[in-house]
């Protein structure tokens, strides 16, 4: 033996140099992300923080093809993503392509239709990507996320917002993704339900090997899921690292502001204050 370290696995998700800019209604252009970079391992789980407006919902879409980068790349095992949008792609190809990377919506209610059932949702989701729709293969992803046979004749107006939400994720992983990119996913729910998902969330990353992308303003739900934080602020990365890092040594002054303005035991809120003027100070 030579004693060299094997080479580190190549990681599943790349994004690299993200940029998107919007035209604003009364002329000029707004930045919403700009040289967005990091990795996802497979099986891995990496958050993305930051303030309303910090331009992290804007990466998701981007990740999961919903808005086209104006610069920088998306590979998924190698493959651009983006390269494959722009071709000529048969219909197969283009579903082959969104089954690698699904998304999960903060509110259910709008991203589920209401006139479906649970069992009606997931057989046209299956259906669509060429999947088998078998009454087994339905029942198997409602118990995966905990959902019974009553949630599965109900439609989404007859089920709690936890419920709806456990029904959207059956759907994204109902087409096996590689990738689930969940936007702000548990934000709309009550603190009890947010843990309940969170813990189905790591049950099913561990269980399926799915890699997760986690979106949030909240950094106690990040904390709890995730390998590795992403911070941002103004659509530019300000600090990225393993969330324990992060999260408890932050080097960046937003981080630091965004760690003090969260209540705790013991809270003090000028804490927050001061770490705004040193912001302040320090983007001066």
């Amino acid at each position: 033996m030579n004693g060299t370290r094997p080479p580190e696995p190549a990681p599943l998700l790349v994004a690299d140099g993200l940029r998107k800019t919007y035209r604003l209604p009364g002329g000029g252009r707004l930045t919403a992300a700009d040289q967005v970079s990091f990795t996802v391992a497979a099986g891995g789980s990496v958050g993305i923080v930051g303030e309303s407006g910090s331009g992290k919902s804007t990466v998701a879409r981007m990740l999961a093809g919903l808005v086209r980068p104006d610069a920088g790349t998306i590979t998924v095992d190698g493959s651009d993503r983006a390269a494959a949008a722009r071709g000529r792609r048969s219909r197969r190809d283009r579903l082959a392509r969104a089954r690698e990377i699904q998304m999960v919506f903060q509110d259910p209610y709008v991203s589920l239709d209401p006139r479906l059932t649970s069992r009606q949702c997931l057989r046209t989701a299956l259906r669509l990507h060429g999947h088998d729709a078998a009454d087994s293969r339905i029942r198997s992803l409602l118990d995966q996320v905990g959902l019974g046979t009553r949630e599965a004749d109900a439609k989404p107006h007859e089920l709690s917002g936890g419920q709806c939400q456990r029904l959207a994720i059956a759907r994204a992983l109902a087409v096996d993704p590689r990738i689930l990119v969940l936007d702000e996913a548990v934000a709309a729910l009550d603190v009890s339900i947010q843990a309940q998902i969170l813990e189905l969330l790591e049950e099913i990353r561990q269980g399926t090997g799915v890699a997760l992308v986690f979106v949030s303003h909240d950094l106690a739900v990040v904390q709890h899921i995730t390998d590795e934080t992403v911070v941002m602020r103004h659509g530019t990365v300000v600090e990225q690292g393993p969330t324990t890092q992060v999260l408890s040594a932050p080097q960046h002054a937003y981080t630091q502001l965004l760690l003090a303005s969260v209540p705790h035991q013991g809270w003090d809120p000028s804490a927050a204050t001061h770490a705004r003027a040193r912001l302040t100070t320090a983007s001066a």
